[in-house]
């Protein structure tokens, strides 16, 4: 029998006015038995998902990828919170190494409490559960199920909290469905991303550009201990023409500054691609390819294990 490990963090998902349901009964309410697979069940104590640290997104990572190459489970199920569910399931995926080839890697979560008439944290967890079983997710990497849909981790992004369906790929279309007891994969997954360290570097700023923005802001991040920026451009990747000499600047200081774009072209679009253009990248700074700004801070976290700027501008050029 396939065997599967859920990991709950506590989040909503978990929740109901009395409190906090542990994960082995809230594994008991999506009926295991009927799921074709043996379901194990770990509590792992966790900060609410609005403020979750990097050290809990990295123990998460590193528990995914030993249940699968250790412990030999088909698959592994994250009960996490929706607020930033998507950054800690890009953080595993970068991380699974070869528990992505031999494993199903699932994130799940709610928008509602487990007590709330329209609570959605069950169905979830159970297609989520049967997912991670099912030998089609094998070498898709980390996936996010909620509402019946499956995304990949490195497309994913939280769109709406008040709906069942609360991620989006967009502009591409989810990675696949959950048909009645099994997972349907129906759209291509991205590649795989560069081999890597297990040591990423956790202090990595994000900033949102915007007319006008001082360059001042970037040297007080990095004053303030970031060994790299991500920074989210206007458009396709557009930055303020005076943060220019600062990038140019902290490129030279060895600080890598990753350039992500606000806007999202869809697949097959006219050239160039978003991650081709913006100013930035011709004083320095590292094109994120495509990723959105919080996937791009995980995948600099990870990049910085390698080395400084030539390094990750090495592992970005391969994802």
């Amino acid at each position: 029998m396939k065997r599967v490990l859920v990991v709950s963090t506590g989040d909503t998902i978990a929740q109901h006015r009395g409190g906090v349901e542990p994960c082995f009964d809230l594994v008991a309410r999506v009926r295991p038995g009927i799921l074709g697979a043996d379901v194990r069940a770990e509590d792992m104590m966790a900060e609410p998902s609005w403020d979750t640290s990097p050290a809990t997104m990295l123990a998460l990572a590193r528990r995914v990828r030993a249940a699968i190459l250790d412990e030999h489970c088909s698959g592994v199920v994250v009960a996490h919170g929706v607020d930033t569910l998507c950054e800690t399931a890009y953080l595993a995926d970068l991380l699974a190494d070869a528990a992505a080839e031999r494993g199903g890697i699932v994130f799940t979560g709610a928008v509602r409490h487990l007590d709330d008439p329209a609570s959605d944290g069950a169905a979830n967890l159970r297609d989520a559960v049967l997912a991670a079983a099912d030998p089609a997710l094998r070498g898709l990497g980390a996936v996010v199920c909620a509402g019946g849909e499956l995304h990949a981790a490195r497309w994913v992004s939280l769109v709406d909290t008040t709906v069942a369906t609360p991620f989006s790929s967009s502009p591409r279309p989810p990675l696949g469905r959950i048909m009645g007891e099994r997972a349907e994969i129906t759209a291509l997954a991205p590649p795989r991303p560069p081999r890597t360290t297990d040591l990423p570097e956790t202090d990595v700023a994000l900033l949102r550009t915007y007319p006008g923005m001082p360059p001042v802001l970037l040297s007080t991040v990095v004053d303030a201990g970031a060994r790299g920026i991500v920074l989210e451009g206007t458009g396709a990747g557009n930055v303020p023409v005076d943060l220019l000499t600062t990038i140019d600047e902290l490129t030279g200081w060895d600080i890598p500054v990753v350039l992500a774009a606000r806007a999202h072209t869809r697949p097959g679009a006219a050239e160039p691609a978003p991650y081709e253009t913006g100013l930035a990248t011709r004083v320095g700074a590292i094109s994120a390819r495509g990723l959105a700004s919080s996937q791009a801070r995980c995948a600099l976290m990870v990049a910085l294990g390698n080395g400084g700027v030539d390094a990750v501008r090495e592992w970005f050029a391969l994802l």
